[in-house]
C-alpha cells in the first residue's frame, strides 16, 4: 500500500534553487527548481520487504547515501513544482511496489508434437524417394 500525500510531506526534504528554460526576468529572481530528496531507510510506512523492493528497483536513481532525488523545473510556479515532485515521488513508488508474475511456461500439446514429427517423415520420406537408384 503507498503513503498518503501527508505522510510523504512529514518524511521528505525540499530544495528549491533557480531553475533555467521560460520566465523571463522572473527565472534570475525566483527559485522555482524543487528537488525532493527522499529516504526509503528510516520511513516507517513500508515493511522491511517492501524497503529491499523499493531498493532494488530503484538502484540506478538512488546516491551513494540511499537517498532518492526527484527535480521538476517544468512550471514558473514553486508550489505547482512541488506537486510535481509528489505525484512523481508517488507514481515512482507504484510502479517500484509492482511484484511481476512468474511466468509458466505453455505446455507443448500432443497433437501439435505429433503432427510436426508427421510431417517430418513425411518430407523425408519424399526426399528418400528422389534418390536415383543404381542397379
Amino acid at each position: 500500500m503507498l503513503p498518503t500525500r501527508e505522510e510523504i510531506l512529514r518524511s521528505a526534504i525540499f530544495k528549491t534553487s533557480r531553475s533555467g528554460g521560460k520566465g523571463g526576468q522572473n527565472v534570475n529572481k525566483v527559485s522555482s527548481k524543487v528537488e525532493l530528496v527522499f529516504n526509503i531507510e528510516p520511513f516507517a510506512y513500508f515493511t522491511d520487504e517492501e524497503k529491499v523492493l523499493l531498493k532494488e528497483k530503484l538502484q540506478h536513481r538512488l546516491d551513494s547515501e540511499g537517498l532518492l532525488h526527484i527535480v521538476a523545473q517544468e512550471d514558473r510556479s514553486q508550489l505547482l513544482n512541488k506537486e510535481r515532485t509528489i505525484v512523481k515521488l508517488i507514481d515512482l513508488l507504484k510502479k517500484a511496489l509492482i511484484v511481476q508474475k512468474k511466468r509458466k511456461p505453455t505446455k507443448i500439446p500432443k497433437g501439435v508434437i505429433e503432427k510436426r514429427l508427421k510431417n517430418k517423415a513425411s518430407t523425408a520420406e519424399k526426399k528418400k524417394n528422389r534418390k536415383v537408384i543404381d542397379f
